[in-house]
């Protein structure tokens, strides 16, 4: 099939995806705006009883080990943080949209958010040792969640080019990305860009999708996630903790490490409580 044909039947699929809830998107709007209180939030919330279970089965989950039960949303939202609302409500709305089983032809669907969710919980993980604005450390998360979004259309409308790709990929140890260009003639970055851009992500999200494999040519305002998930993403990768197809990928350009203030001795400083931060994440996954 010609480059050509496999754009159009992306774009065809990114075209009949379903946009996020009308909720989902009045909450990133409300918190998008730095008066919002919980109050705010709060009155839209509570007029969609399923984000409203959502949240306080959140505050009430393992991830956050309450020794009492919290029922009130409004004191739920305080607790957790607008932000962290924000991003469930973002990451359970994507998952949602994206976690049909039929879409998942070459990677594993379970395999694939597995990796996603380690992405996340890696790039928080790190944001917080490096002491990062508890108030922005969920952004660090909702990027590295969803920085390979981009690969579900790929999977689903060019299912047989993408076994190829990865196949390539395997046989010449190349980082996926690559493949997918040599084959396909577009990448997962650049198809997810599409998806963020449609659902009007935030911009932070909108960036690492995009320039996570190309991330020493970006000069835009959110290097510093950028470069987490960069991290976080080869973290997952060679430690092999889910699957996202890349069992190559490229080594990290010292560049990274010098930007966060890091040492590669950072990846057995987080190791031993990834596994347990995943496990207490997944409420972020549920789509039910």
């Amino acid at each position: 099939m010609s480059s050509a044909n496999n754009l159009e039947k992306i774009n065809a699929y990114i075209g009949r995806m379903p946009s996020l809830p009308v909720t989902v998107t009045k909450v990133l709007e409300i918190c998008n705006n730095p008066k919002t209180s919980p109050t705010d939030l709060n009155r839209i919330i509570s007029l969609d009883p399923v984000l409203m279970g959502r949240v306080l089965k959140l505050i009430n989950s393992a991830y956050y080990g309450l020794g009492q039960q919290v029922t009130s949303l409004v004191r739920a939202i305080i607790m957790l943080g607008i932000n962290t609302v924000k991003n469930l409500a973002l990451s359970t709305a994507v998952v949602d949209n994206l976690s049909d089983r039929a879409a998942f032809q070459a990677i594993n669907m379970d395999g694939f958010w597995r990796h996603s969710l380690c992405v996340g919980v890696t790039s928080r993980m790190v944001a917080k040792k490096r002491g990062v604005d508890q108030r922005s450390v969920e952004e660090y998360f909702a990027a590295g969640l969803l920085h390979d979004l981009g690969k579900i259309p790929m999977n689903n409308v060019l299912s047989k080019e993408y076994v190829l790709a990865m196949s390539m990929a395997d046989r010449e140890r190349l980082p996926l990305y690559f493949a997918e260009k040599r084959e396909i003639d577009t990448d997962h970055s650049e198809v997810g860009t599409i998806i963020a851009q449609s659902w009007k992500l935030d911009r932070a999200i909108v960036d690492t999708v995009n320039a996570h494999h190309a991330y020493l040519e970006y000069d835009g305002p959110y290097k510093d996630i950028l470069y987490t998930v960069v991290l976080a993403n080869y973290f997952a990768n060679i430690q092999e903790i889910g699957f996202s197809g890349d069992r190559y990928p490229e080594r990290i350009d010292p560049s990274v490490y010098q930007f966060l203030g890091l040492t590669r001795d950072i990846f057995e400083e987080i190791e031993s409580g990834v596994t347990a931060e995943i496990e207490n994440a997944r409420i972020f996954l549920k789509t039910n």
